[in-house]
């Protein structure tokens, strides 16, 4: 059964709880990313800014260059081990409404796994075992 370890990003992309909103949205876009991980000393994980923490803080008229990421972040962060089955991850993702999950080992952060990366995981093998068309 294939596990998160293959399909996770590990190039993650994060930022300080200082950053502004702004820089946030800045390195998501110029990584083509969803999802920022917020990292306390570029060390330990506090929190993950996405697309829709994004969006919240332009809809109350925050000011990108001004609010900083640790008001906007979700602080609660769900991570996964890198050993969890696809299809558990997809289920997660799914029953809570996430689009990204970071992927934590012994509290160290090793990649994050996208719902888009998953649903590309599970075309990609939905092709294969269905088979050549006729």
């Amino acid at each position: 059964m294939a596990t998160v370890a293959e399909i996770m990003n590990r190039n993650v992309l994060s930022v300080e709880p200082a950053a502004s909103i702004g820089e946030a949205a800045e390195k998501m876009m110029d990584g083509g990313v969803g999802a920022v991980v917020v990292m306390e000393d570029m060390v330990r994980l506090v929190g993950i800014v996405t697309e829709r923490d994004i969006l919240r803080a332009v809809a109350q008229r925050a000011r990108a260059a001004e609010a900083r990421v640790r008001q906007w972040m979700t602080e609660s962060v769900i991570t996964i081990e890198p050993e969890t089955p696809i299809d558990e991850a997809a289920k997660m993702m799914f029953e809570r409404n996430f689009r990204h999950l970071p992927v934590t080992k012994e509290g160290r952060l090793l990649g994050i796994v996208s719902l888009r990366r998953l649903s590309q995981y599970e075309f990609e093998h939905a092709k294969e075992s269905v088979g050549p068309a006729n």
